[in-house]
């Protein structure tokens, strides 16, 4: 039962945060997501085999931190207003309304832990739900804002970056999947980001 509120919680989780990218480049002027019928809730549109179900999977069973990602939303920047600017508010989109995901679940925690009084079971059981949306919220835009490519860290940096600068830094693209599942997997990533992850949790979840 865990596992399939982890799971649920992170594939809604990842699903927003493609949302999101493919929301504010729709707002900046390109419709590619809106027209492949991607600005949807519809999991079916979002699922990504592998890092939607079998890698989440493999990380919950090891023991490592809960990570995945839906099918990335597809983005032309050529049909931005501002292609530079707009690509930098299109990848900061998906961490940010996970970050809104977690400040609400927060609240929501809060609210029960002060005025729950009845019915103690379901106010239990929404609790986990919110935690599990609290945690899982914080770990996903951590991880994405590492720069290294696919991750929206990277682009962050490749747009903030000279041209010159940002063409080389771009080519380490063909290698980002390898050098993140090594950090990953060797746990060389988590004692990286923990601190991050345990210090956000503690301020907005109250030390859980």
């Amino acid at each position: 039962m865990k596992y399939i509120l982890q799971l649920s919680v992170l594939f809604f989780s990842v699903i927003i945060h493609e949302v999101a990218h493919g929301y504010i480049a729709y707002k900046r002027g390109d419709s590619t997501a809106k027209l492949m019928g991607r600005l949807t809730l519809n999991p079916v549109s979002h699922i990504d085999i592998f890092g939607s179900i079998i890698l989440p999977l493999v990380l919950m069973i090891s023991g490592g931190p809960i990570f995945g990602w839906a099918k990335p939303v597809p983005v032309n920047p050529a049909r931005l207003y501002k292609p530079k600017t707009d690509m930098l508010w299109v990848s900061l989109a998906g961490c940010a309304a996970n970050f809104l995901l977690a400040i609400i679940a927060a609240i929501g925690m809060v609210l029960i832990r002060n005025f729950a009084t009845s019915d103690m079971s379901v106010f239990v059981t929404v609790y986990q739900i919110l935690q599990a949306v609290l945690i899982i919220n914080i770990v996903l835009p951590v991880l994405n804002l590492i720069p290294i490519p696919p991750l929206d860290g990277s682009r962050i940096v490749y747009y903030l970056l000279p041209t010159d600068l940002a063409i080389k830094y771009d080519r380490m693209s063909p290698y980002g999947f390898f050098i993140i599942f090594a950090l990953l997997f060797t746990g060389i990533l988590w004692k990286i980001i923990s601190p991050v992850i345990y210090f956000l949790i503690a301020l907005l979840g109250g030390g859980i």
